[in-house]
């Protein structure tokens, strides 16, 4: 079973993706919140798998609120909601610490499914408006390329193909498949390559790999 927290402001978006996440007898809503200092609150209370946080709400905005949920003894893995694929607030939310983002006109069926995948430990972007966000940061984050390389410098040539692929939005079985491994060495690869790149989850690596020019064509 997992176990859901669904943060928003708007408490007829609350609502339906309470019912929406209601219909999949593998989830569970355990706590709402209406901003980021309740959902913090909720989240100390109940044992929360995923956190669904709205980016844009009073008293503390979703990206402070990503920080603070990641930084608990026992952190949930955050997806993030907003209405604007090239928020900029979406970026600043998946450098805290949040797994995934997804617009809030997603197909239902993408938003349970995107718990589901973010609760197995990979990122989940939504396909529409990923590449065209990283692709926005990626330019803009130029000062920050020389210090990606050098991270990503000290990973084995097998790493950085691993990487790579993570960097392109590639589930660990495509992984593994693109690259003839067996699923497990690259779960073993991923655990080392966050390690190397003190990076605190996949979409944050895939984000450093990014300015680092890997999976880009740079």
């Amino acid at each position: 079973m997992i176990n859901v927290l669904v943060v928003d402001d708007d408490a007829l978006v609350r609502l339906g993706l309470v019912d929406l996440l209601a219909t999949d007898p593998e989830l569970t809503v355990v706590a709402e919140a209406a901003d980021g200092l309740a959902a913090i609150e909720e989240a100390g209370r109940h044992r929360v798998d995923i956190a669904l946080v709205d980016v844009r709400m009073p008293r503390m905005d979703g990206i402070t609120a990503t920080r603070h949920l990641r930084a608990l003894p026992s952190p949930p893995r955050v997806i993030t909601l907003t209405t604007f694929d090239l928020d900029e607030y979406v970026y600043d939310a998946l450098t805290a610490g949040a797994d995934g983002f997804l617009l809030k006109d997603t197909d239902p069926r993408e938003i349970i499914r995107a718990v589901h995948v973010v609760s197995g430990g990979q990122g989940m972007l939504h396909p529409a408006a990923a590449r065209r966000l990283i692709d926005h940061y990626h330019h803009a984050a130029r000062p920050a390329a020389l210090a990606a390389r050098a991270k990503v410098s000290r990973l084995t040539p097998r790493e950085a193909d691993v990487l790579a692929r993570l960097a392109l939005g590639d589930s660990n079985a495509e992984i593994a498949r693109a690259l003839g491994m067996r699923e497990s060495t690259v779960k073993a690869h991923v655990s080392r390559i966050l390690t190397t790149l003190d990076a605190g989850n996949r979409v944050q690596a895939a984000l450093l790999a990014r300015d680092a020019g890997l999976g880009t064509g740079d």
